[in-house]
């Protein structure tokens, strides 16, 4: 998997070096958060080693290659590229030092039925004439809409995102925010059919909320900030996929002396006198000053004894979760013409489906997918003349995953995938693999077998989501997609730099 080196050293033969060196802090997991507050920190002169449960680094946006295929196994839109470039910028790079990137145009397409199919370019004038096509008068609303969604991404991404920790109800009370309470008190299903009729305009304007994890009417006004990442930043692909970043990433990490460790179920959090001691492994323990986990929170909690979790089971159970995923990566013999690099298919009942997620947690009956075709733009992840692509159904946690489900499923969406583009997919498959609730939860050790964490809903925002730090271990941190500022890649990666800022306040210099 990747083009890079992993190093891979024998814990064994480092115990003795992390015994002499003070300030030694460890951290579970390498994912996206993990890898940033690796990269703060080592910055910062503390001595940085990252554990990895799993062969391959990157937490879910590994990537494995099969049968000449390349496939990124979780994120596939890379939105906010501005967080992205500040975080290379801290460590005086750009992203351009580091991989390729395109912006993608069209961005993606939207298909309703076969006749019914909405290209979404790369710049908001030609949205707007879209929108107006199929709505009169919509153009001019959508123009007030994004302005509103651009002022709304700069005070909260721009601004606050940063310096939002999840100490205080204060992190939220500024001028600013105070003059858009409404946005807080209303949602985005109820603010966007305010303005716009047609349904399927809606379903457009509804569906970036889906990278928040929650139901476009459970989700604030204020995260309309998202259709702004769509429709103003537009959408972009790294070369060789996901794990550019990841490679990137870790690359800074490593110039910063971070040591990597894959392999490395952590199997218990020893603590002392209230403090973090170490971690074991295999029984064997490695004693460090500093632990953070961007590992599942929940998880990371019963590697402590009860009486020092801050959560309980029954607090776990009654959170709002974003939805799991069952995916399939497939190689396919012969090009897909009449497709794009990102293909959503909401040919069914968008409220339904949302309500199979969330209210009324089941197997959805009719379900929408994305289809996505990285050889669209990057033909070198697919053999020549082939075609590389995923699909992805999402779905409520916990749910029966069996094979004989996943096949259903399949089915499903060849069939309509074939009765609106003409394509039989069963028939040019070389390579197909599933992944689903198992997987995540076996992989990633993910509460209910989630895919993107706890969605932001208003009761889950900010201060209202699991603490950075342990109120019952000292020296114990969190990260990642369950805590601030929320689920996605780019909140991730804020979330590494947030515990970064906030162990180098508490914890003072090395």
């Amino acid at each position: 998997m990747g083009s890079f080196p992993l190093e891979v050293r024998f814990l064994s033969c480092a115990q003795s070096f992390f015994n002499i060196v003070s300030k030694q802090i460890f951290i579970i997991g390498s994912g996206f958060s993990s890898l940033s507050a690796a990269c703060y920190l080592s910055k910062k002169g503390y001595n940085v080693s990252v554990f990895e449960k799993n062969k391959n680094f990157g937490g879910r946006a590994r990537q494995f290659e099969s049968a000449g295929f390349t496939f990124d196994m979780g994120p596939s839109w890379y939105w906010m590229p501005d967080v992205f470039e500040r975080f290379f910028n801290d460590f005086g790079k750009k992203v351009s030092d580091l991989y390729e990137l395109k912006k993608l145009n069209p961005a993606y397409r939207v298909v309703f039925d076969k006749n019914s199919q909405f290209e979404i370019e790369d710049n908001i004038n030609s949205i707007v004439k879209l929108f107006e096509k199929h709505e009169k008068g919509s153009g001019k609303k959508l123009e007030s809409f994004m302005k509103e969604a651009k002022d709304n991404y700069d005070l909260a991404v721009t601004n606050m995102l940063y310096k939002m920790p999840g100490l205080s109800p204060l992190e939220l009370v500024n001028s600013k925010t105070i003059a858009k309470a409404n946005l807080f008190l209303t949602n985005i299903k109820k603010q966007i059919e305010k303005r716009f009729k047609n349904h399927k305009l809606r379903s457009i304007l509804q569906f970036p909320v889906l990278f928040l994890g929650a139901k476009p009417s459970n989700t604030p006004a204020f995260y309309n900030f998202m259709n702004y990442a769509d429709f103003g930043l537009g959408t972009w692909q790294p070369k060789n996929g996901f794990f550019d970043v990841v490679k990137a990433m870790i690359k800074v990490a490593k110039e910063n002396g971070v040591k990597f460790y894959n392999n490395s179920n952590i199997d218990k959090i020893e603590v002392q006198n209230g403090q973090v001691y170490g971690i074991s492994i295999n029984n064997k323990i490695h004693k460090c000053d500093i632990l953070i986990s961007g590992a599942d929170y929940a998880h990371t909690e019963k590697l402590l004894p009860k009486e020092l979790r801050q959560y309980s089971d029954k607090y776990w159970d009654t959170r709002t979760w974003s939805p799991s995923s069952l995916l399939f990566y497939i190689g396919l013999n012969k090009k897909i013409n009449n497709l794009n690099h990102h293909n959503l298919f909401f040919d069914t009942d968008f409220d339904k489906h949302a309500d199979e997620i969330y209210s009324n947690p089941k197997w959805p009956e009719s379900p929408l997918f994305y289809l996505n075709i990285t050889s669209k733009t990057f033909k070198h992840t697919a053999p020549k003349g082939y075609e590389n692509c995923f699909i992805l159904i999402p779905i409520a946690t916990d749910l029966e995953d069996n094979k004989v489900i996943r096949n259903k499923y399949f089915e499903i969406v060849a069939k309509r995938l074939f009765s609106i583009t003409g394509y039989d997919l069963k028939k040019h498959i070389v390579f197909k693999k599933s992944y689903c609730i198992k997987e995540f939860k076996s992989d990633y050790n993910s509460f209910g077998g989630n895919a993107y964490g706890l969605a932001n809903t208003l009761t889950q925002t900010a201060f209202l989501r699991p603490n950075l730090k342990s109120k019952k271990v000292k020296k114990l941190y969190f990260s990642g997609q369950l805590t601030v500022p929320g689920p996605g890649v780019p909140p991730a990666v804020v979330s590494g730099k947030l515990v970064a800022d906030l162990i180098q306040k508490n914890e003072g210099s090395i």
